[in-house]
């Protein structure tokens, strides 16, 4: 998906993985060696989740080289390791922020990051609002930041909601959007959307701005048709979002990863006829020529 502009902002629609070997066709030309999958996807898509990062830290060379493979429209929406999010659950996690900050600092530099976000567990509640509000007031401004809440005392619909809202406003914090009605409208058609079910939340969905970044994550079905009641009613509120000068972040989960680029697909067309100023394609890779020149061009061989 090449950068949309409207009033100087940008939609960003992507993946929750750049990385799919079921993807040749569609993000990268056959035979493509998967380490020029970062590429391609880069000239595919303008964002990716980057939750490899909740599991470990990638080195500097490795950072370093994202940086090389992508264009400077490209974003990367980097996920809090799990050692400060659920391990230490925010409490004592200075050491470990300064880390994070640390090693992603290159991607900030080179103007590759879209918001980093904060993934809660669900056992981290209201009980521990003064915790979140001591961290996130220490979190340095010039990065873009959001978080996820998954504890059900969250969406009240009255004071613990309203609280961590105004937090997160008054800080210019973006309140992570996460819609997993779709993986569960029916029973599973298969073993991976079995396995999803039982892993992925069923908070309530909300439509709550908080920043100048509106993250949305949306988990589907590997039946992509499934979801397209779902992408109807996210449409016009996306395009809403552009039109509010909001930089939208969207990313299209699949229970199996081969399917989530037909399902950002079947996003962008509903994007494209609510925008249509805007150019909201995701193209096809290109030729195989094509890849052979990149081969001749690549020196790292």
């Amino acid at each position: 998906m090449k950068p949309t502009m409207i009033n100087s902002q940008t939609v960003f629609l992507g993946c929750p993985v750049w990385s799919c070997g079921h993807w040749a066709g569609e993000v990268y030309p056959a035979k493509t060696p998967n380490s020029k999958w970062l590429h391609w996807y880069s000239r595919t898509f303008n964002t990716v989740e980057g939750n490899s990062t909740f599991y470990a830290l990638p080195s500097s060379a490795t950072i370093q080289r994202w940086v090389e493979q992508t264009p400077d429209t490209f974003r990367f929406a980097l996920k809090f390791p799990k050692v400060i999010s659920h391990d230490l659950a925010l409490h004592n996690a200075e050491s470990q922020t300064r880390d994070f900050l640390h090693r992603i600092e290159p991607l900030q530099a080179a103007g590759r990051l879209g918001p980093t976000f904060l993934q809660l567990g669900p056992r981290f509640g209201p009980d521990r609002f003064p915790l979140l509000v001591r961290y996130l007031e220490k979190l340095p401004r010039d990065f873009k930041w959001a978080v996820e809440l998954r504890h059900v005392g969250w969406f009240d619909l009255g004071n613990n909601e309203r609280k961590v809202n105004e937090l997160l406003n008054r800080l210019e914090i973006d309140k992570v959007l996460f819609d997993s009605r779709p993986l569960f409208q029916s029973p599973p058609d298969d073993e991976i959307e079995k396995v999803s079910q039982g892993r992925k939340p069923r908070t309530p969905v909300r439509q709550t701005i908080t920043g100048k970044f509106p993250m949305l994550r949306l988990v589907g079905r590997n039946n992509v048709e499934l979801v397209d009641q779902f992408l109807d009613q996210w449409a016009p509120i996306i395009a809403g979002w552009v039109q509010q000068d909001l930089t939208p972040f969207v990313f299209a989960h699949a229970p199996d990863d081969k399917y989530a680029v037909r399902f950002a697909r079947r996003l962008a067309q509903r994007l494209q006829a609510e925008l249509p100023e805007l150019d909201c394609s995701i193209p096809y890779p290109d030729s195989e020529r094509q890849l052979s020149l990149l081969d001749e061009n690549d020196d790292s061989k």
